[in-house]
């Protein structure tokens, strides 16, 4: 990852979201890590310590949620921006991720200008 580059944790099970993801944000000059389940995002977030992090919140092993409660408990974490990137569009999910310590919720489909713009403000 270069040091210029601001780096984004991208966690999501669906491959082809994050292939997707990841290139439009190599494209707009950010690093990505991926990951593809909860416990795996959990431990790079844990290692890596990102500046913002893109979460599911239906994902194997451990859902968005209990990684978004656990980084957010975690002092070396509890600065890591978590955007919650999911389907699940009910209010009561936005509740649930926004309690649970997210600091955004945007639900799919998302609009790319406003998740890219929300990324570089996180980053500035």
């Amino acid at each position: 990852m270069s040091a210029d580059r601001p780096l984004v944790l991208l966690v999501d099970d669906e491959p082809n979201i994050r292939e997707t993801l990841s290139f439009m944000l190599e494209m707009e000059g950010f690093a990505v890590a991926a990951a593809e389940d909860g416990r795996q995002g959990l431990e790079m977030a844990q290692r890596l310590r990102p500046p913002v992090m893109l979460l599911d919140a239906m994902l194997p092993q451990l859902d968005g949620f209990s990684v978004c409660r656990q980084l957010k408990s975690e002092p070396a974490t509890a600065s890591t921006h978590i955007i919650m990137l999911t389907a699940l569009g009910q209010r009561a999910d936005r509740e649930r991720a926004l309690g649970a310590g997210a600091d955004y919720y945007l639900s799919k489909p998302f609009d790319e200008d406003e998740l890219l713009a929300l990324l570089r403000r996180l980053t500035a």
